[in-house]
């Protein structure tokens, strides 16, 4: 299998064209094919010589998955799936070893969102996930592998809006602070001069709160972060979301007001809504405490019901209450709208599945 030259950097990329035969500077002008051209494949790369794009293509690909299924939703919401590319050259990276048979069979989705003149991506980071949130279709499949940097930029470029896309979002399949090293690396690709060339307030983070990574991403990154809160209250938090017995959401919040948010960088904070669970004044009142003095947004999310788990959907009379209390206690809060939903590319509802 050849090695894949995407989720390399200029520096990485000028050694693979030593060590092909080729002089150093065209590492450089790989770096400009792969992130500002996006080119398919070597042989596109023009401005290198014939045969030095066949020594390359001798060990190397570009590494551009193209999706094996795209469908539009009728708010104009496309969801791409794609094949996972996983090999033993670290595209899976160090963290997690797992069956490569069963990754032959996994996939990954990507969801494009348009809205006005903006064209946002939610990318994966990971083929399923290891945090178990009991209401996300994503968690409840269980873990299969990190992607690697290469299969996560790949979703940019294969995408048939990558050269329209204005923002991204890494809230698709996968927790991106458990894969920190590749996701780390593709957004310095996204963010440098040399690759994508974004202003980092074009890119979202979102974790249920890893703490450990999380602390190197606000100290690493300057993009923004969302925070999947969904309920204020440790125990009642547990109870959908395991995560909460490892990373307190009280420890995570104290870790984020050590940053400064006051400027161009922004923290949110998700909340899915359900109906008797967590959509009460308590509950409200209970928020507005734990994120007192926080410059913050708090996100209301409308829950998509999924098989087998016991809560349903908040009333939007309902929500709008809870966000109006919100507001009236100084907490900016916004109902965010459901996009996707008639495809499941709606928030919970990445599962990897594809039609047989």
């Amino acid at each position: 299998m050849k090695k894949k030259l995407l989720g390399k950097t200029p520096t990485e990329l000028k050694d693979i064209a030593v060590s092909c035969g080729l002089p150093a500077f065209t590492g450089k002008q790989i770096a400009q094919w792969l992130y500002v051209k996006r080119v398919r494949s070597i042989e596109e790369m023009t401005n290198l010589s014939k045969t030095g794009r066949a020594r390359l293509a001798e060990e190397y690909e570009v590494g551009v998955t193209a999706p094996i299924d795209v469908q539009t939703s009728i708010d104009g919401t496309r969801k791409y799936l794609f094949p996972v590319t996983c090999t033993h050259d670290g595209a899976l990276g160090a963290i997690e070893s797992v069956t490569p048979g069963k990754l032959e069979t996994a996939a990954i989705e990507a969801v494009m969102i348009p809205d006005d003149d903006r064209k946002t991506l939610c990318v994966s980071s990971q083929s399923g996930c290891k945090m178990g949130c009991h209401f996300c279709m994503t968690g409840r499949q269980g873990f299969h592998g990190h992607l690697s940097a290469a299969d996560i930029i790949s979703q940019f470029l294969a995408v048939d809006e990558t050269f329209e896309l204005t923002n991204t979002v890494f809230m698709g399949m996968g927790e991106p602070l458990d894969n920190w090293e590749n996701v780390r690396r593709a957004i310095e690709i996204l963010t440098a001069d040399w690759g994508f060339g974004w202003s980092p307030k074009r890119v979202t983070l979102s974790t249920i709160g890893v703490i450990p990574n999380l602390r190197r991403y606000l100290d690493e990154s300057r993009c923004h972060l969302a925070v999947s809160l969904h309920d204020p209250f440790p125990d009642e938090r547990e109870s959908i979301m395991p995560v909460e017995k490892g990373y307190h959401i009280r420890d995570v919040i104290d870790l984020i007001r050590q940053y400064d948010f006051t400027g161009q960088r922004r923290v949110s904070f998700e909340y899915t809504m359900f109906s008797g669970f967590n959509d009460t004044k308590r509950h409200a009142d209970a928020i507005v405490q734990l994120l007192k003095g926080l410059e913050c947004r708090v996100n209301l999310i409308r829950f998509h019901k999924i098989p087998d788990f016991p809560y349903s959907t908040t009333s939007t009379a309902m929500m709008e209450a809870f966000r109006d209390r919100l507001t009236r206690s100084g907490i900016t809060a916004t109902i965010r709208a459901s996009r996707g939903e008639d495809i499941f590319a709606a928030c919970g509802l990445l599962a990897g599945a594809h039609k047989q």
